[in-house]
């Protein structure tokens, strides 16, 4: 079996299941956010539901229109405080603790290496790079869920993404996985565990892998995966609230496609509006002029994001013609960010340093854009007005990219300024 499938077989208390298979499976951690859980909530009312399954599995996490931005985002949110509060729910995070949900997660211990999670957020494919099997799903399956503790899945059949060579200069696993993506292309992998390995796999930092799963789903994936190994040890050993366990995939296991990837051919990637796919080197695109560049979100807010985004910015401005937004994905993050001076670096650039929301990258608030407005940004999705107006256009980039961008006022390499 593959390590999908080693995780859904043990979940759903079978020694074995296959592509195609329809099983029932127990569940670790069901996770739901603003806009997702109301209707989440009022669906487990509606259905008569006495309590839930175990108020220390499920997480509400008010992130994508918080800080509350307007009365109903603050009706919405009140509808979490208030259920996390008559049930008991210890994984209701609060503005002030809380962060982009999919960074915030990892990032307390709360999703391990073999769990098995689903989210009302597509999203929540980010927590494979942990070697974790987590999908996105809808909210009545969430009120379901968080009643029986239990979901069912239809196994879904498994691609392999094989990444070899060394990485170029200002090249990570955000590239990586744009350059995928403009391969196979938004329905490449569609209802596939999406499992990524190689050398050059095996020598990317946590932050990368989180990066990599978390766009799974750009390519139609039911869940990106990696096989754990001694970098997700060190990374969940000092942050894990409880045992977990390794799978890994057998060497017979079955895999519907192959794709291999010399990544020493992989340049910094942008895409392009309005799809994932619509990629490009990101040296092919300098004509084009940027009005506001947004650094954050659940694929690139970690701390090493921050740094890398510092690393370009330190000791410049931001082009007088162009908006510059960097968000911290978590509390933590923010605070290690202000330690470490990235902080002041960003406004001594005269960029803006936003507490922790997903914002921007939904067109939530912080950051929407107006009809003709052109934006580069960290985030994973640049749908038609994904971002503000429809006449709007968003790049997808890294951060180095993004940051550099923000200072040549134009798509930029890192190097050029």
């Amino acid at each position: 079996m593959t390590i999908t499938e080693k995780i859904l077989a043990a979940h759903a208390g079978k020694d074995r299941v296959s592509a195609g298979e329809l099983i029932n499976a127990k569940l670790d951690v069901v996770l739901a956010n603003d806009i997702t859980a109301p209707i989440a909530i009022k669906e487990f009312r509606k259905i008569g539901a006495k309590d839930v399954f175990d108020r220390n599995k499920i997480a509400f996490i008010p992130d994508h229109f918080a800080p509350q931005k307007d009365i109903k985002a603050a009706e919405q949110c009140k509808m979490l405080r208030e259920f996390s509060r008559e049930y008991g729910l210890s994984l209701y995070f609060e503005v002030g603790r809380m962060g982009v949900e999919h960074a915030l997660l990892p990032e307390q211990g709360i999703v391990l290496p073999g769990d098995l999670v689903i989210g009302a957020d597509s999203h929540t494919c980010t927590y494979g790079a942990l070697g974790a099997f987590s999908t996105g799903v809808g909210s009545t399956d969430v009120a379901s869920a968080m009643a029986t503790g239990e979901c069912w899945f239809k196994v879904p059949e498994s691609m392999k993404f094989i990444y070899y060579g060394k990485l170029n200069k200002w090249v990570s696993g955000k590239d990586l996985i744009l350059h995928t993506i403009g391969d196979i292309g938004v329905d490449g992998a569609l209802y596939m565990a999406m499992e990524i390995e190689g050398e050059t796999i095996r020598s990317l930092p946590m932050s990368g892998r989180l990066t990599m799963c978390n766009m799974a789903i750009e390519a139609g994936g039911k869940n990106g995966i990696i096989v754990p190994d001694e970098i997700t040890e060190e990374y969940v050993k000092g942050k894990a609230k409880r045992a977990y366990t390794f799978y890994t995939s057998d060497s017979d296991a079955a895999y519907a496609d192959v794709r291999e990837y010399d990544c020493s051919r992989i340049e910094p990637t942008v895409s392009c509006p309005h799809l994932p796919s619509n990629t490009k080197p990101a040296s092919e695109l300098s004509g084009i002029s940027i009005d506001q560049v947004v650094i954050g979100s659940c694929t690139n807010g970690r701390i090493e994001d921050m740094r890398e985004a510092a690393s370009v910015i330190k000791g410049r401005k931001v082009s007088p013609n162009t908006r510059m937004i960097v968000i911290p994905a978590t509390q933590e993050i923010y605070l290690q960010a202000m330690k470490e001076g990235l902080a002041e670096i960003f406004v001594n650039a005269d960029a803006v340093f936003s507490t922790p929301t997903c914002g921007p990258c939904l067109g939530g608030h912080m950051g929407i854009l107006a009809k003709g407005e052109k934006a580069i940004a960290t985030t994973n999705r640049n749908f038609v007005g994904r971002m503000g107006d429809p006449g709007s256009e968003v790049y997808l980039s890294n951060p180095a990219v993004a940051a550099a961008s923000a200072v040549k006022g134009r798509i930029a390499l890192p190097d050029e300024v």
